[in-house]
């Protein structure tokens, strides 16, 4: 904005820009450029009136934007010329509270530098005090209640400020001025050691004195920490770890490890300039990054994998722990399987008995389960698989020609039943719950629940529709048809794939058509079937299924997602048939009870669901190569191919002669679907069977299965003629793909869509669920029947 003349300037701003410092900082800019005024926490973000000097006012609107806290987010700024009131000096008001609450609390945030060398300084008060925060970092999203984020409206409430600390937090020249989690160790929390019983054995340094004992005595101890308990375990000890994979029920999926400082993961990880920032971030998630040749760690962490997901010490009370161990640790989730995790010290006594040894547990109530967050990086890009701390709850933000210059109303969509989140459109934002997890217990159902009504009490609002899957029989959306009825509220279904794309689009902040790839293990389709392979001609309105993978049956229904074995004998029987049983084909197949069973069935023709599922396709070849047959958590197989398919591919670099195999999945036009094409996954399973017949390495014919879908999809690419390709759905946190697929596209000059803001698996879908509700609800006049699938003249 160009100023001509002295004035006074009411500023408007959106965004993140509570709990981050951001009222401190506008009044010490406004102090140092000698200017009048005063900032105040509105219901959508902050509001500044500000009086002086053309010159000064300029300096000031362009440092507000240029030097604010690095955790602060400025949607928008909005300046108007209002009359000049001649008062004197700068002040911070309360928060005002008129017109309707918006979210916009930040997330909970690392301990930031300032705090971490304060925790180390012996003549500071808050020498190794465990809850030491500020401005800049500090829970957030999970003691907020409440909103504005003022701490009358947070879980420390109940921890009434003594005189030192007041005054921090009364003085705008300090660094706590208006740190609403702030404390010390004569007025804040503190800790405590319990045993396994949960009686207390002792308080303060000598509780963390007993927790480090413990750990160096390789027992498991439950760590309350910021969003809820870890599980922890000296990382080093095979037995160890083994107990607790044992304990928890948990026998192969990986481990998280959690190490004492950046150059500990350097020693036992090779990270990259862009890992190595992203781990030491104010969001701290887990990184997923290779595991070095000479890591020091047990290999029960993660059977058979090649990756650690390492995080840093994000809270004080981490960093302590740490500190004294000076060996890495894993630290997961506090819960048992399919739970969420524990937050409060009696519940985790209950939950967790059985598998902890002792608590390290705190006063600080926790008023939101939040888990740590998972990222991985494709080349220099990001790609978050679980969305939670640090990220949760801040929005995505919807670009006005998306919106069609028209606000959002507020629709509540519900997620999936897999990685479950919801999320919650408003006005310019749709904001997008923590991790919730899966659906499959009381537990995890009652945290739905509570997560459903938080996010409306904290966006201050009710929704005036409900968005959910179309598959009728998830927990989210029988429930999501439950409120939609007793509320008297339109219920829209949206269709898996549509979402995942949608979703997609929408943090690109993409209009018009795309082609979307949208590939995982299922997701119910329009005609009543399975579908998982889909090529999508989509919009936010509609979609129209341009191609898929050759419909296979799955034997056992589900069970078929937890054996990858039946996934093969399918595939198999689909493509020889009745040669499966001769000699020559026992030994691809198996012959235990299992695959006899399964074989039976086929053979009988008895009915079995029909997917396109591209999560199964790759169970199968995970069978068939021998990686996999059993899995104990999702999508096993597809990460032991992937692996795999890594190992073939270093093969194929390390010897340019070693020829990897070149395996076909020719597109048919099928008279029963005009205007569809078809990927015919056949040859490539009977050319997958004789390789190995002939002694193939599994991991070269795992690489060159990976090439082979790149290469269809560039080959759909090219006859759908669309400029902009999505990728999108579960298969697509496989980073070996997403790195082959986009090679190949953007060397035929397409350009490529991935995740960045939120996950390409089910945590997603609750974004893309309200984005394509919002447009048939305002954008399309809730038009009946649009967003669900359409068949149109095929670009075939």
């Amino acid at each position: 904005m160009s100023v001509t003349s002295s004035q006074r300037l009411r500023i408007t701003v959106s965004g993140t820009v509570q709990g981050v410092g951001f009222r401190p900082f506008v009044h010490r800019l406004a102090q140092h450029l000698h200017l009048v005024g005063w900032v105040a926490n509105t219901a959508d973000g902050a509001l500044v009136e500000v009086e002086g000097s053309t010159s000064k006012l300029n300096a000031f609107l362009e440092r507000l934007s240029s030097e604010a806290p690095p955790t602060a987010t400025i949607k928008t700024l909005a300046t108007q010329r209002i009359p000049e009131e001649g008062q004197v000096g700068f002040s911070i008001r309360s928060s005002d509270l008129r017109g309707s609450v918006r979210l916009v609390v930040s997330a909970d945030l690392a301990t930031c530098n300032d705090c971490g060398r304060e925790l180390e300084d012996p003549t500071d008060r808050r020498f190794r005090y465990p809850f030491l925060t500020c401005t800049q970092c500090g829970p957030r999203y999970s003691v907020v209640t409440d909103l504005p984020y003022d701490r009358s409206r947070t879980t420390m409430d109940q921890f009434p400020l003594c005189t030192r600390c007041q005054t921090e937090y009364d003085d705008p020249s300090d660094r706590r001025y208006h740190a609403e989690s702030v404390a010390c160790p004569a007025c804040g929390p503190h800790i405590a050691f319990w045993n396994d019983s949960g009686q207390t054995v002792a308080k303060g340094e000598v509780a963390l004195e007993h927790a480090c004992a413990a750990l160096r005595e390789a027992s498991i101890l439950a760590v309350k920490g910021l969003g809820g308990f870890q599980l922890w375990v000296d990382a080093r000890s095979e037995s160890a770890v083994q107990r607790l994979r044992f304990r928890k029920q948990r026998p192969h999926k990986p481990f998280a490890v959690l190490f004492p400082s950046l150059a500990a993961v350097r020693a036992a990880c090779m990270v990259s300039p862009h890992e190595e920032r992203c781990l030491s971030s104010p969001q701290a998630p887990i990184v997923v990054v290779p595991r070095g040749t000479d890591a020091q760690l047990a290999e029960a962490i993660a059977p058979g994998n090649t990756t650690v997901g390492a995080m840093l010490p994000y809270t004080p009370l981490h960093i302590l722990l740490m500190g004294e161990l000076q060996f890495p640790v894993i630290a997961t989730s506090g819960n048992r399987s399919d739970e969420p995790i524990a937050t409060d010290e009696a519940e985790a006594c209950e939950r967790l008995a059985g598998i902890a040894d002792a608590f390290l547990v705190h006063n600080r109530p926790i008023a939101r389960a939040v888990d740590d967050s998972v990222v991985r990086f494709v080349g220099d890009q990001p790609l978050v698989l679980r969305r939670a701390r640090g990220y949760a709850p801040l929005p995505v933000y919807i670009k006005e020609e998306v919106r069609n210059s028209r606000p959002l109303p507020p629709i509540l969509g519900v997620g999936g039943h897999l990685k479950n989140t919801i999320s919650m459109s408003l006005g310019d934002q749709i904001l997008l719950s923590q991790h919730i997890g899966d659906l499959s217990t009381v537990e995890s159902l009652r945290a739905f629940r509570g997560a459903v009504e938080d996010l409306q009490a904290l966006a201050g609002r009710k929704p005036v529709a409900v968005a959910c899957d179309l598959h009728p029989d998830y927990r989210s959306s029988l429930f999501a048809a439950n409120l939609a009825k007793s509320l008297q509220l339109p219920l829209l279904k949206t269709q898996h794939h549509h979402a995942h794309v949608a979703a997609c689009m929408a943090e690109h902040g993409l209009n018009g058509e795309v082609l979307g790839v949208a590939w995982d293990g299922s997701g119910y389709g329009p005609d009543g079937t399975l579908w998982g392979g889909e090529f999508l001609v989509a919009g936010y309105g509609s979609f129209t299924r341009v191609a898929h993978l050759l419909p296979f049956p799955l034997p056992g229904g589900e069970q078929a997602a937890r054996e990858p074995r039946r996934s093969a004998l399918s595939l198999l029987w689909e493509t020889v048939g009745e040669q499966i049983f001769s000699k020559d084909w026992r030994a691809v197949r198996g012959d235990g009870p299992v695959e006899q069973s399964v074989t039976a069935l086929l053979r009988n023709g008895a009915l079995m669901p029909l997917t396109t599922s591209m999560g199964r396709l790759f169970d199968g070849v995970a069978s068939i190569t021998g990686v996999c047959q059993v899995a104990s958590f999702e999508g096993q197989g597809a990460v032991a191919l992937q692996l795999a398919a890594e190992r073939g591919g270093e093969a194929v670099r390390q010897k340019p002669d070693t020829a990897d195999a070149r395996y076909p999945i020719p597109l048919r036009n099928f008279q029963t679907e005009p205007g569809l094409a078809v990927a015919d996954w056949r040859p490539l399973i009977q050319q997958i069977s004789y390789d190995l017949s002939k002694g193939m390495s599994p991991m070269l014919i795992a690489y060159s299965f990976h090439q082979a879908l790149a290469d269809l999809v560039q080959r759909v690419a090219e006859r759908a003629a669309l400029p902009r390709v999505v990728l999108t759905g579960g298969c697509f946190q496989n980073v070996l793909l997403v790195r082959l697929v986009r090679h190949r596209l953007e060397e035929a000059g397409f350009t490529v869509y991935t995740h960045q803001q939120v996950p390409p698996n089910d945590g997603g879908l609750a974004l893309g669920q309200v984005t394509i509700a919002a447009h048939q609800l305002v954008m399309s006049k809730g038009a009946g029947g649009r967003g669900q699938g359409r068949r149109v003249a095929s670009r075939f």
